[in-house]
C-alpha cells in the first residue's frame, strides 16, 4: 500500500466547519467518515495537509481525529504510526490535533 496524501483545503472543501452534519456538510464528522478512514483503511501511510486554509475550529479538528480512537476505528498508537500531519502555517495546529488523539478514549 503507498501512501496517500489528502489536502483539506483542496480535496475536502476550503472552509470545513464543525462537528456533525447537523453543523453543515463539511463537519469534522463528514471529513472523518468520507476521506480519513477510507484513506487509513486503504494506505499504509497517511499525510493530511493542513495548508491552504485560514484556521480550523477545534470542534471540526477534535471530531475529524479524535473522533476516529472515540469511534474504535484506531488506537493513538496506530494513527501514530500511520498518520503524518503537515502545516507551514501554523505547526501549532499539528501539536493540537495530537493532543485530540491522544486524549480520546474509545466508547465502542
Amino acid at each position: 500500500m503507498d501512501p496517500q496524501t489528502i489536502n483539506i483545503g483542496k480535496d475536502f472543501h476550503p472552509a470545513p466547519a464543525g462537528r456533525t452534519p447537523d453543523d453543515g456538510p463539511y463537519s469534522g464528522e463528514a471529513f472523518r467518515k468520507r476521506m480519513l478512514l477510507p484513506a487509513l483503511g486503504n494506505s499504509s501511510v497517511v499525510v493530511v495537509e493542513l495548508g491552504d486554509l485560514e484556521g480550523y475550529g477545534s470542534s471540526f479538528l477534535e471530531e475529524a481525529f479524535g473522533g476516529i480512537v472515540r469511534d474504535g476505528k484506531f488506537t493513538a498508537h496506530q494513527l501514530h504510526d500511520k498518520l503524518r500531519l503537515q502545516s507551514k502555517n501554523d505547526p501549532s495546529v499539528v501539536a493540537e490535533i495530537w493532543s485530540y488523539i491522544d486524549e480520546a478514549k474509545p466508547t465502542r
